[in-house]
């Protein structure tokens, strides 16, 4: 990998929660500690766009509402998306090839028409909750990781930035899309914490070392009784590793 990063500007912290206080108590005792605040459909639906801009205040934004629908329909989205000026948005690679070079697309032109930065665009693969059972279910057969690298694919053949993936398939994207393709990676569990409903999980220290450019991590930060020492305990711990 070429990026080079501080441990603390590699964490996005999830706040998963429709209660805006809480989560505007968490981001605040935050600030400065970590690269920056996910924000995904739980809040979002709860509180819109401008309890958004009241979560994220001025940090880097995850904005983790995993578009997914016609083309025309998710280039509009992308476009309302970036008024909040996300660091980072999402969509469903599985949405294919079309939808997503209209989210690229929208993304540039709407940055450029405001004049801000352009947010970094990526496919969501397979989700850190399934695995192969679960994805037999639904029709799709085969490892995990051999729709995730499909997927990963297209969505760089489509000019995304990058994808989100589980802890266990950055080694194998990175080798497959470069080491310049955005890998951001939830399913990050440090080793005092428990894994929660997440199978495919990793601890913080690993998922670096894999090639992970960002990681996502939620409940052991966010619900713990103190977010803001457990970030540092976790950062700490990147230290050492990136240091090793």
């Amino acid at each position: 990998m070429t990026k080079t990063l501080a441990p603390k500007d590699r964490i996005f912290v999830g706040l998963d929660t429709p209660d805006i206080e809480r989560a505007v108590s968490i981001a605040k005792s935050l600030v400065g500690a970590v690269g920056g605040i996910k924000i995904g459909k739980e809040l979002f639906t709860a509180q819109g766009p401008d309890g958004v801009r009241l979560v994220a205040g001025g940090a880097p934004l995850f904005l983790d509402l995993k578009f997914h629908d016609i083309p025309n329909t998710v280039a509009g989205a992308v476009r309302a998306a970036v008024h909040l000026r996300p660091a980072i948005l999402n969509v469903h690679a599985s949405g294919g090839r079309a939808m997503m070079q209209a989210a690229g697309q929208a993304a540039r032109e709407t940055a450029e028409d405001l004049g801000v930065e352009r947010p970094k665009v990526i496919g969501v693969t397979v989700l850190t909750s399934l695995d192969a059972q679960d994805l037999e279910e639904v029709g799709q057969r085969g490892p995990a990781e051999d729709q995730v690298l499909r997927l990963a694919r297209l969505t760089q053949d489509s000019g995304l930035d990058g994808v989100v993936c589980s802890p266990r398939e950055i080694a194998a994207i990175r080798k497959a899309c470069g080491p310049d393709f955005l890998l951001v990676v939830p399913g990050i569990r440090p080793s005092w914490s428990s894994s929660d409903d997440q199978k495919r999980v990793m601890t913080p220290e690993e998922a670096i070392a894999e090639g992970a450019d960002h990681l996502v991590i939620g409940r052991p930060i966010a619900a713990a009784d103190d977010p803001l020492a457990a970030a540092r305990r976790i950062t700490e711990d990147l230290s050492g590793t990136l240091v090793n």
